[in-house]
């Protein structure tokens, strides 16, 4: 991996191009630099969630995932290199497992609303959904990617729907709260269907 910051003004970034951990210079406008921004961009978010109250175990869980991104990201910026470990993904399935087990089935389409910590945890998931199709575009521009990236951040996304609707239910007092469901026209008429 290319050298620590020892300095943030480097200005070596004004001409529109960006050092890659390989040490390759690349423009800002080019595919690997989009990949790393949003996921560097999801990872902030994330920290930005872990603000609010939550219970230990999500928040234990959101650590360690902005690790895994912090991982992602370093192997974005080495082509060809591995960072993001199959445990990473292991432990995304999991939790997806686990707090899914916990949830009432969904019998409608839900709004990314609620509690600001349910409603951060949606704007991690649109995030990541983007960042997805980044990492999914470099690939089809016959960059070096693996599928662990891809396949990371396309479960994240499902988590991250999922955590909303746990910390929907999550209050400080004790109380439980529930998921703000669409109101569709057409189904409020009997038509059935989404």
């Amino acid at each position: 991996m290319g050298k620590r910051l020892t300095q943030i003004a480097t200005r070596t970034g004004d001409d529109g191009t960006t050092g890659l951990g390989d040490n390759t210079r690349v423009s800002k406008a080019s595919g690997r630099p989009q990949a790393m921004g949003d996921v560097d961009e999801l990872n902030s978010h994330i920290g930005l969630l872990l603000c609010e109250d939550m219970p230990a175990d999500v928040r234990e869980l959101l650590v360690d995932i902005q690790h895994q991104l912090f991982n992602l990201g370093g192997e974005l910026s080495i082509p060809g290199f591995e960072l993001l470990k199959d445990d990473a993904l292991a432990q995304l399935d999991a939790a997806l497992a686990r707090y899914n087990a916990q949830l009432p089935r969904l019998e409608e389409f839900i709004l990314p609303a609620g509690t600001r910590a349910a409603s951060q945890a949606h704007v991690c998931r649109t995030v990541a959904r983007r960042a997805e199709r980044a990492v999914v575009a470099l690939g089809a521009q016959d960059e070096a990617v693996r599928p662990a990236p891809r396949q990371y951040l396309n479960r994240l996304s499902d988590l991250m729907f999922v955590l909303a609707r746990v910390l929907n239910r999550h209050r400080p007092d004790g109380s439980v709260g529930d998921d703000v469901y669409w109101k569709s026209e057409r189904l409020a008429r009997g038509e059935g269907g989404a």
